[in-house]
């Protein structure tokens, strides 16, 4: 069965499967050859401002979750989003892509949560 694995873009030996960069600002360094992307989501992505604001501060994790969640549902291209994603996975896993170096208080984070809720198992 498919599944979403979430993944720094820069891990080396990425597994395979429909690769999505989930950020809105492309990854330093990163040629799009080597990032090999399916699609990039930059529209799901954290606004700039939400995004600037947070600034990778675990403190303020939790209320970024909580903003980042109301940005999404309130999104008009979230649900063709869903859709991909769900589309994706009736035949590969999904990679989610993210360019922190902050591995644990990310939008990476607070989109898997999201996707597992949202999306029939």
């Amino acid at each position: 069965m498919s599944e979403i694995i979430v993944k720094r873009i820069y891990d080396k030996d990425l597994p395979d499967g429909y690769r999505i960069l989930i950020d809105r600002v492309w990854p330093r360094g990163m040629s799009k050859v080597r990032a090999q992307l399916d699609l990039w989501a930059k529209n799901i992505a954290p606004t700039p401002e939400l995004r600037k604001w947070f600034s990778h501060d675990p403190e303020k994790f939790p209320e970024f979750k909580e903003k980042y969640i109301n940005e999404l549902n309130e999104n008009p291209d979230t649900a063709e989003f869903l859709k991909t994603i769900e589309d994706a996975l009736k035949s590969q896993d999904v990679l989610l892509l993210y360019g922190s170096k902050e591995q644990k208080y990310n939008n990476a984070a607070v989109m898997i949560d999201y996707l597992n809720k949202k999306i029939a198992k």
